[in-house]
């Protein structure tokens, strides 16, 4: 240990090995791994440019102001989980906040739970990640509308602290939605560099809730791109493009933070809106390149828009088609900040065509103005639903970031 680490303390890597030997229920405490080591760092701390050149060692704080994987770059893996919370009262329902919570501090840091003293129990962690860095890993935690309330019922006594604009999508014109893949009282999407890592998150998340939720539905997505570069989806467009426009601190004030119309949880949340999307790819690919750019009214490689040299150039209405993604999405004067990935689901048994696409996630402070409109206008006449499906749905409220020694929905359960 160097002069540093003395002053400091106890280093991390002496921590987990401190923790191997105690085990994760004595070491971490509801204070969290940032507080027993007195490094916890907000968010905010870890810029863009910092986060795009992160390798797979690095770890991304989990306390701050907000959550993070809502604004931080989009790391290469995701798995998006909803949850069916089965526990009958708030105390049960807690007592998971809590776990997760404590498996959200010690994987995001790196670590892993000790796997056991008595060889004759399951081990308490799966031990995928036993040899692998944080990969950058963020967990984000939203609430469904029936977390509040289900058929008229309030479930936890918390009905009153529903968010504003908390329900249900409303129908679209040619969406063919599978409830059985849509909603959910509880929503984790873990986010990391590495898919391993990823997986080890959303399924220890899935073994913690044993008798408290069960999954009702789970998604994986991937997206890859050059440091700098917008990322492509599977039609090969540019997707993401217009998050620049509000890529700055009163940017996001303005189209994804929650203010202070909404409960007090919710104040520094988002909304997170979720489509799942079938991309007919055969069709597709099937379809000249200049009907596949008048499509989006943008041009394939550099994606700019029609009558622009480059991606970010001001886009001119007028010489974009009528029915163009781009300008319906300029018509609906919104803005909302998009994160999405692409998924690959095999083949359709009935079809024997890929089924693949795009799992659409975007966070706003406000869905009724910002996206419901944006939805709307687009499913009525964008020329991509010719070649797209809207396929699952769901709207959930993201709180506000954690405080050390805070547990994930503690100002909802106990507001």
């Amino acid at each position: 240990m160097d002069s540093k680490e003395k002053q400091e303390g106890l280093s991390r890597r002496d921590f987990l090995k401190m923790s191997a030997a105690a085990g994760v229920g004595i070491a971490i405490g509801a204070s969290g791994l940032g507080a027993i080591m007195g490094t916890g760092k907000s968010s905010s701390t870890k810029t863009a440019a910092n986060a795009a050149d992160a390798d797979k060692g690095d770890s991304i704080p989990m306390y701050g102001e907000h959550q993070a994987g809502i604004i931080t770059p989009q790391q290469t893996y995701m798995y998006i989980a909803s949850f069916r919370i089965t526990a009958g009262d708030k105390a049960n329902v807690v007592r998971l906040f809590r776990d997760w919570t404590k498996f959200s501090d010690l994987s995001t840091s790196g670590g892993t739970m000790k796997t056991g003293d008595n060889p004759m129990l399951p081990p308490s962690d799966t031990g995928e990640t036993l040899d692998l860095p944080a990969s950058s890993l963020t967990v984000t935690f939203g609430f469904g509308p029936t977390f509040f309330s289900d058929a008229g019922k309030d479930r936890f006594g918390i009905s009153h602290l529903a968010p504003r604009y908390l329900k249900d999508i409303p129908r679209m014109a040619r969406e063919n939605i599978d409830a059985s893949i849509s909603g959910g009282d509880v929503c984790v999407q873990v986010c990391a560099e590495d898919q391993q890592v990823a997986f080890h998150a959303v399924r220890n998340f899935i073994r913690l809730s044993t008798g408290y939720a069960t999954l009702k539905w789970m998604q994986e997505g991937f997206i890859s791109a050059t440091p700098g570069k917008t990322p492509r989806n599977l039609f090969g467009f540019k997707d993401g493009t217009a998050n620049g426009l509000h890529d700055s601190a009163s940017g996001y004030d303005d189209v994804v933070w929650a203010g202070k119309d909404e409960p007090a949880w919710l104040q520094g949340g988002s909304y997170m809106a979720y489509r799942k999307i079938r991309m007919l790819l055969e069709m597709w690919d099937r379809t000249s390149l200049t009907d596949q750019e008048a499509t989006f009214g943008r041009f394939k490689e550099s994606g700019a828009a029609f009558g622009a040299k480059g991606e970010f150039d001001t886009v001119d209405s007028s010489k974009l088609p009528d029915t163009s993604h781009v300008l319906l999405a300029k018509e609906s004067k919104q803005s909302i900040h998009r994160r999405a990935y692409s998924y690959t689901d095999g083949v359709d048994p009935r079809t024997g065509n890929v089924d693949a696409g795009l799992l659409f996630i975007s966070y706003q402070k406000n869905p009724e103005e910002q996206f419901i409109p944006m939805l709307r206008l687009m499913q009525n006449k964008d020329k991509l639903n010719e070649y797209t499906m809207h396929v699952a749905s769901a709207l959930f409220a993201c709180p506000r970031g954690l405080r050390e020694g805070q547990y994930i929905g503690q100002n909802i359960l106990e507001g």
